[in-house]
């Protein structure tokens, strides 16, 4: 099983998820978090100045079968993509074991 934690834009969220719903990711969490990014200077709007270091992202988190990971890191890079700067991260990790809580069951199976 693989994590793949991903930071988009939030503006970016409804098209990711509705994209993961189609090809069969039902069930992830997510939360909405601010990030520094690399851009060191702000800009200025109607005369006021904004920092822009400080990126208000949505982080996503999706446990998925081995199998199913390279569809689901495309489908979030085609549904997350701009183009710009700050489009985001998506991370990769290995998960030992996953447990149903209701029934204790363990495994792959537990993702369905």
């Amino acid at each position: 099983m693989k994590k793949i934690e991903a930071i988009i834009r939030k503006s970016k969220f409804s098209t990711v998820k509705n994209s993961l719903h189609e090809i069969g990711v039902n069930f992830f969490s997510y939360w909405d978090v601010t990030g520094l990014g690399n851009e060191k200077t702000g800009h200025v709007y109607r005369g006021v100045s904004y920092s822009t270091s400080d990126i208000q992202r949505r982080y996503l988190s999706i446990i998925v079968n081995d199998d199913f990971e390279e569809a689901t890191i495309n489908t979030i890079l085609e549904a997350a993509s701009t183009g710009e700067v700050g489009d985001g991260k998506i991370f990769v990790s290995d998960i030992k074991e996953a447990y149903r809580i209701r029934t204790g069951e363990k495994g792959g199976n537990t993702l369905k």
